[in-house]
């Protein structure tokens, strides 16, 4: 099956595209790259990698997806404004603040041919001995992560960078860091629905484009897999929080999923679960796990149907976001990044945050 390849994210080793993942994402057709600092240089370096990503693709363009929150959460620190972390943006009380970081964000994103931005977080920071989450949440309540994750996700996508509300079904109350063990949450269903669900049942009345599945073992939801596995998990997001789009996993690299699992077996066992997309930060592991999916299929053990229930979704994002793609002309990169609009919202902001701190 040709599109099976959609439903994998991976990531790239360096500045610019080796032979290898060329033809890699060229030949089995693979849905989208996530880059990180590695794959970063400059503005317009970025732009021609993009560009180079781009030139492989099959019918639409690929998904171009980076973690860009803001804080300690962004991949390219030079010359892209950096804006301060979300609990910092919120001490100015203003979602209109907070929409025009994130309408500058994208606008620097695209600049340079970034299509998605894997934000906003939903999570509620209500547990201070969250490291992880942290200063990367809007708030420590329901309500007020609510107000400005709706003001992000609008400040992105006016601007063609589809947002990615994370990480369902809400971080924020673990203690563990999911990158190096499996968090456990032993909220009732009642309790999330009276707190962590809220945030994200905005988001999708927001319109966000994907939700991402959260590496967290919830045992009111499924008390033997991790929600990223869980059937229960993303059935829950869909029939109760109403979402029919996108649903992405967070890196399947990291170590709540890695110790447990294969590579091969835990995403075959995402996308059997529910998840549209699975996720590597690297090449290896997402050949890895990609030919093992293509193997248990042959074998007839995840179906046509499945598959291309996904890949509908996936091409109707596409399609609305990515139809009208043409590549970057990189004398005209360096001027949207950075600029004087920017240097004074940041300016405005750290003044605001000082003055609060």
């Amino acid at each position: 099956m040709k599109e099976l390849g959609q439903l994998f994210i991976t990531g790239i080793s360096g500045t610019v595209l080796t032979e290898d993942e060329s033809k890699f994402i060229s030949e089995e057709n693979i849905g989208g790259v996530i880059l990180f600092a590695n794959n970063y240089e400059s503005p317009a370096q970025l732009a021609e990698l993009v560009n180079s990503i781009q030139a492989l693709r099959d019918h639409f363009p690929l998904f171009i997806a980076v973690d860009h929150e803001g804080g300690r959460v962004i991949r390219f620190k030079k010359h892209f404004t950096h804006f301060p972390p979300m609990l910092d943006i919120v001490k100015k009380d203003s979602p209109k603040v907070c929409f025009e970081v994130h309408d500058i964000a994208a606008k620097e994103l695209e600049a340079c041919g970034i299509n998605l931005n894997l934000a906003p977080v939903c999570d509620i920071f209500n547990n201070p001995n969250n490291k992880v989450i942290g200063d990367r949440a809007f708030g420590d309540n329901a309500e007020t992560v609510s107000l400005f994750v709706s003001s992000a996700i609008r400040g992105l996508q006016t601007n063609n960078v589809m947002g990615c509300a994370k990480h369902f079904p809400g971080h924020g109350c673990t203690t563990k860091d999911s990158h190096y063990d499996l968090p456990i949450v032993k909220k009732s269903l009642e309790e999330l629905r009276e707190e962590e669900f809220i945030p994200f049942v905005k988001a999708v009345k927001s319109r966000v484009e994907m939700v991402m599945m959260a590496h967290l073992q919830v045992d009111s939801i499924d008390e033997e897999l991790p929600c990223t596995l869980s059937k229960n998990a993303y059935d829950l997001l869909r029939s109760e929080l109403k979402f029919k789009k996108v649903i992405i996993t967070d890196d399947m690299e990291m170590k709540a999923i890695t110790d447990r699992y294969s590579y091969g077996e835990a995403a075959l066992m995402a996308l059997k679960a529910g998840a549209d997309i699975v996720e590597y930060r690297s090449m290896e592991t997402c050949k890895e796990a990609y030919y093992a999916v293509k193997e248990a299929y042959k074998k007839k053990q995840i179906s046509n149907e499945c598959i291309e229930e996904k890949v509908v979704r996936i091409n109707e994002l596409k399609k609305q976001y990515l139809s009208d793609y043409k590549p970057k002309y990189i004398p005209d990169v360096t001027k949207k990044i950075g600029t004087a609009e920017a240097k004074e919202l940041l300016s405005e902001i750290v003044g605001i945050t000082a003055d609060k701190a």
